[in-house]
Order: structure tokens, then sequence, then C-alpha cells
């Protein structure tokens, strides 16, 4: 069963009612907890997510629940978006999940059983959707503005460059929201660059909050070592395979090859399509701030 929760009516989430276009209604499924919420906190990423960036938005969000009486707000998808809301259930939490289509066939299919279990633990599906939509492109954009508009932050922990978690970060930008990221992938390290906070913890995300954002914490290589002198010959926009970088910095392939894993593990490098690396968001600030 579902209901149709109106702009106006005591239960709408006071967060996106303020928004300068909020939906005129909601489509509920279970129950809304987040009127009454000190803490709204977004979690969204790939889909195609990494196992260690899963584990992390699934222990992000049990200890923001367990730690900052947060509820967790999500997109319903595999991936990033599963992983946050198993995270607030497994921390006995309240969790809500804003899907593109309509209620009565929710998105995608194999997550129905979450759907189910989010509703039946105190959370909610929540659709701008009349019964009968079909989850179209256009309509993702649409619901990651609902969430961006429900929360207080929003925190990407996996995306590409063309994610459309970076629609849900913009979107919280807009609002003037807090936006945070996890390093590490091409996206998370676009959205640093332009001045989102680094989160990798909850507690991370709480001193974000109080006004105090974490710095970043790799450092530069020594001058002349190894992964400085890759670190010279990498570019921020064209990739260079390990070979290009074995040949243009005079290292051996085999410790052009070790750089690049150590660079691409501290977040300096990005490894891309075609087993090619770029020079990383992170490592473009730390260049500029050692200057």
């Amino acid at each position: 069963m579902s209901a149709v929760v109106q702009l106006l009516g005591a239960n709408y989430p006071t967060r996106l009612a303020a928004t300068p276009d909020p939906p005129g209604a909601l489509r509920v499924r279970g129950a809304l907890p987040i009127p009454a919420a000190d803490w709204v906190i977004g979690i969204v990423g790939a889909r195609a997510a990494a196992g260690n960036t899963m584990a992390l938005a699934r222990r992000m969000a049990a200890d923001l629940v367990r730690e900052y009486g947060a509820v967790i707000v999500s997109g319903g998808a595999v991936g990033i978006d599963s992983a946050a809301h198993r995270g607030a259930l497994d921390a006995g939490g309240s969790t809500v999940a804003v899907l593109a289509g309509g209620l009565d066939a929710p998105y995608p299919p194999r997550n129905r059983p979450l759907f189910d279990e989010i509703a039946r633990a105190g959370g909610a599906l929540v659709s701008t959707q009349p019964p009968g939509t079909r989850p179209l492109r256009r309509l993702f954009v649409a619901r990651n503005a609902v969430i961006a508009g429900m929360c207080d932050a929003v925190v990407v922990v996996e995306a590409q460059g063309g994610s459309g978690s970076l629609h849900t970060a913009r979107a919280a930008h807009r609002l003037g929201r807090l936006v945070a990221a996890v390093p590490g992938s091409p996206g998370c390290e676009a959205l640093l660059a332009s001045g989102a906070a680094l989160v990798e913890s909850a507690a991370d995300l709480a001193s974000a909050r109080a006004g105090s954002p974490r710095a970043p914490s790799a450092p530069l290589p020594e001058a002349g070592s190894r992964e400085a002198r890759i670190l010279d010959v990498l570019d921020v926009v064209k990739p260079a395979t390990g070979a290009a970088v074995a040949a243009q910095s005079g290292l051996a392939a085999r410790d052009a090859i070790r750089g690049l894993a150590a660079l691409e593990s501290d977040g300096l490098a990005l490894l891309v399509a075609g087993q090619a690396y770029l020079l990383s968001p992170l490592a473009v600030r730390l260049r500029a701030s050692s200057t």
C-alpha cells in the first residue's frame, strides 16, 4: 500500500519543501522518517562499484546512523545505493529509497527484497511518479534532484565522469547543501577538485559539517623519486600507458608500472580505459598548494 503526501501536508519532507521547485506530491510506501530527523544524508554512487567502495559506503551509512542518528537517503539502485541502504538497516536505522518510476513496479526488480525490508524497518520508498510509470532516463535526473533536496549533505562514494551521481552532487551544490566525495574515482576526484569535502568515514563527514573538512592526506612523492618522475610526465587530459610513461620518464617498464600502481593507490594517478593513466585532480591540488 502507498499513500500520497501533498506538499503542504504535515509529513512532507521539510528540506525538500523549502527548495525552489519542490514536487507537488510524493507517493510513499512505508513511513517517511525525514520530517523529524536532525541529519539527513544522501549517499550515492556507481552501480558497477568496486568491492572496497561498496564496503565503505555500507560502513559509513551504518556509522552515521549509530553515531549521529542520521537518516540515509539513496536511489535504490544496485551498487553504492544498495550498500548505503543496507548499512542503515544494519545499524537498525531508517533509510529512504527515492525511485525514478512508479512504486507499483520498483526498479530495479532485483532489489525488491531490499525495498520490502526498507519499508518493514520503518523507512520508505518514495516516488514523484504515478503508478505504471516506467523509469525513463529523464526521470532519473529528476529523482536525483529530489534526493538532493531531501538531504542536508550528499556524499558521492564512487563515480565515473558521466555518472548520474554527479547530477545529485550538482543539485545539492545549487541548493547550498554540503557536498562530499570519497577520493579514488574520476568523478569523485573532479568533485574534490571543485571544492567538495574529502570524506572516507562518518567522522570525516561530521567534521565537514562542523566546518573543519579533512585535508587531502596523500603527500606528493619526494623530488627525483620514481613516482615524482612519473608524475612529471602524466597529463590531466591525455592518458598515457605504462610503456609511454616508461619511455618519457626514462624508467624501466617494470619500474614505471610499479610506480603507477603506487600513485594510483595514493589517488595521485587515475587508471582509465586501455590500461592508461591520467594525473589526478588530487595531484593537481597538492602541487598547487605546495607552490
